[in-house]
């Protein structure tokens, strides 16, 4: 069995519904290849489920993403997330986790920053990940739904999440 403490995690101002998500480009990963993709591109192709977690194969990312393909995304939601995790860690999770989505590769954890969802890991000196959370955001990027955890570990609320995907 894994020990860990709960981490409480320091105020934030990431996006809140009615905003505009910040663009960026980073490398975008799928099941066959990893190419520069922005955020605005892929939302011009329609809703987008922006999913900001930890490094790929971490439990709590292997939680999160469990629990979305089982319980389902709409087809006209794209499932995207974003991690500090390689592009070559990347696609084998998805491969290892069957999980149908793109992930976005942001090893400096600048878009984190961009968001203010930057979390230092305790114990690994220069090392900063992604804090859960997750944004719903419309073809204009506009937020329609936020959830952003104020623990370490800490998980949405799928029942939640599910009105807001049904009421997109």
């Amino acid at each position: 069995m894994v020990d860990f403490d709960v981490v409480d995690l320091p105020e934030h101002d990431a996006p809140e519904p009615g905003d505009t998500a910040p663009d960026f480009t980073r490398p975008l990963v799928n099941d066959e290849f990893w190419e520069d993709a922005s955020l605005s591109d892929v939302a011009a192709d329609g809703p987008v489920l922006l999913v900001f977690h930890t490094m790929a194969g971490a439990f709590p990312a292997t939680y999160v993403w469990n629990e979305l393909r089982d319980r389902g995304v709409p087809e006209d939601v794209q499932a995207v997330g974003v991690s500090i995790s390689s592009p070559y860690e990347h696609k084998s999770f998805l491969e290892e986790r069957d999980v149908d989505a793109r992930l976005f590769s942001d090893p400096a954890a600048g878009v984190a920053a961009d968001y203010d969802l930057e979390h230092d890991l305790d114990g690994m000196t220069g090392v900063t990940e992604h804090r859960p959370a997750v944004f719903l955001l419309d073809e204009e990027r506009t937020v329609q739904y936020r959830w952003v955890a104020d623990e370490w570990p800490d998980f949405p609320d799928y029942e939640e999440l599910a009105d807001a995907l049904a009421g997109l």
